[in-house]
């Protein structure tokens, strides 16, 4: 392991996204990228595709490039927005807001799990400290801006 934070906190997270994936594929066919996008729409819905992508962290060309297979394959609705012109606006379809809540709340579960292992100590890891403490990050980090 790499005594840098950045390094550690990398890897953490790449393991943490490929044992997701690994999880959500077998127990519900989804990969973790078709979760995390259904998840954000959860979030916010209805979303338009400028918000989702801002969300997201990608382009608006890749939200949009992603919504027919999801309309498709029956997890989102794409509607024309009545106040906008050419806006689109996503909503989750029951069948994939029920994903998101059994598929979301089995890897909580899954990830909660690790954390409480004695390994880490005789209390394992607060998870509702250490969420906050990421949360605080976060808006620290977002707060010094980021790079355009």
């Amino acid at each position: 392991m790499a005594d840098r934070i950045t390094v550690t906190l990398h890897h953490l997270v790449s393991l943490m996204d490929s044992y997701a994936d690994e999880m959500l594929r077998g127990a519900h066919g989804v990969s973790f990228s078709q979760f995390q996008f259904l998840s954000a729409v959860a979030e916010l819905q209805p979303v338009d595709i400028t918000t989702l992508a801002r969300c997201l962290f990608v382009t608006k060309a890749a939200v949009s490039k992603r919504v027919p297979s999801l309309v498709a394959d029956g997890w989102i609705v794409a509607a024309d927005d009545p106040h906008h012109g050419r806006r689109v606006l996503l909503t989750l379809t029951p069948r994939a807001l029920q994903l998101v809540i059994t598929a979301g709340g089995g890897l909580d579960d899954q990830f909660t799990e690790l954390f409480a292992d004695p390994r880490l100590g005789a209390e394992g890891i607060d998870v509702a400290r250490l969420n906050h403490q990421l949360e605080t990050l976060i808006e620290l980090v977002t707060e010094k801006g980021i790079p355009q």
